[in-house]
């Protein structure tokens, strides 16, 4: 597969980096919000030979938060409701004279509200993190990127967000893309760091570790939910063998 374009934004996507690491003995991979999002979207992942040891709760990230697709009871919000408004790509009209309100005068929006990200409504320097404000140090994230990352913890927000937002694997392996799944927005990068930590280091996961990610009530309660995703409309297979990124529409 050749991925050279990734589309019109606002656009999710699923991100892929099958030769990561020091070695090319990783995979990267993540939901990506840096261009804005349309649609909700999971990552399962296929394990292969060496890596089936790995659970689903390290892996299968989600970032579900369109209020139709939430499972009840949904604590992260939903996606219209935190987009800023100057980013909305096809702004609700204001029942009133016309007028557009400042921000969005409680304006209801549209189930269907794809947001575009800081830097795709700007084009500025500072949200693009180019030009001078290319250094981690200096470019922080947006109003955009933090309301997003509110909602899908596991997304990928703005271009420096990649600690917080990479998952990292040993090679080998397939994934499942799923458009529009039901559920919750993971957030496993955050509540299970330390297990993510040890899998991304050493590559291998401690009985001890194996032991505690099979605890439901240590995954669930403590550590904050960490599932897979269910599909709803439409599931891709990625069979890959260069990396790429698959874009949504």
């Amino acid at each position: 597969m050749d991925c050279e374009f990734s589309g019109a934004t606002p656009a999710t996507l699923a991100e892929f980096n099958l030769a990561g690491g020091v070695d090319n003995l990783q995979t990267f991979y993540d939901i990506s919000l840096v261009d804005g999002y349309n649609i909700p979207m999971g990552i399962n992942y296929i394990p292969a030979k060496n890596t089936t040891f790995i659970p689903p709760n390290l892996t299968n990230c989600a970032c579900i938060a369109t209020a139709g697709w939430v499972y009840s009871p949904a604590g992260n919000g939903t996606f219209y409701s935190n987009c800023p408004w100057l980013n909305l790509a096809f702004p609700p009209t204001h029942p009133g004279n016309g007028i557009y309100p400042y921000p969005d005068d409680n304006v209801e929006r549209p189930a269907f509200a794809p947001c575009n990200s800081a830097c795709a409504a700007t084009g500025t320097d500072k949200d693009c993190c180019i030009g001078k404000y290319h250094d981690p140090h200096i470019c922080k994230p947006s109003q955009y990127s933090k309301s997003v990352k509110a909602v899908c913890p596991d997304a990928y927000s703005f271009a420096y967000d990649d600690q917080q937002s990479t998952f990292i694997i040993p090679k080998g392996g397939g994934w499942e893309v799923v458009m529009c799944p039901e559920g919750r927005s993971t957030d496993i990068l955050r509540k299970l760091g330390s297990e993510m930590f040890e899998l991304a280091s050493g590559g291998k996961l401690s009985p001890h570790t194996l032991k505690r990610l099979r605890n439901a009530t240590y995954v669930m309660e403590e550590r904050g939910s960490a599932g897979g995703v269910r599909p709803w409309a439409i599931m891709l297979m990625i069979c890959v063998v260069v990396a790429c990124s698959w874009t949504i529409f």
